[in-house]
């Protein structure tokens, strides 16, 4: 015979809690490529902890592209360098003085 009262317990197997959003926003930067990579760090907020890596990893790694595709862009014209007094005038130039 059984007795009820002497009966351990079963241990709550109740699975965790579902992730819940952090509700952190994200300000645009006005750069689309930028605010893509920010965007998809919401991805974290339907994810457990341990797929979080994954995406700050990727949203990393398309930063880092955006900032090394800055450097291969071409900049502004350069400035024209200063000319000294009287050199190279054009045609216009000599009439004015």
């Amino acid at each position: 015979m059984t007795d009820t009262a002497d009966a351990v317990p079963e241990p709550d197997r109740a699975e965790p809690p579902a992730p819940q959003p952090l509700g952190i926003p994200v300000t645009p930067t006005g750069d689309a490529a930028v605010d893509a990579r920010l965007a998809r760090l919401a991805d974290v907020d339907h994810l457990a902890v341990s797929g979080h890596l994954r995406v700050y990893e990727d949203v990393h790694r398309g930063l880092r592209d955006v900032l090394a595709g800055l450097d291969q862009r071409p900049g502004p014209p350069a400035h024209e360098p200063h000319r000294p007094q009287g050199s190279h005038r054009s045609h216009e130039d000599h009439e004015m003085h």
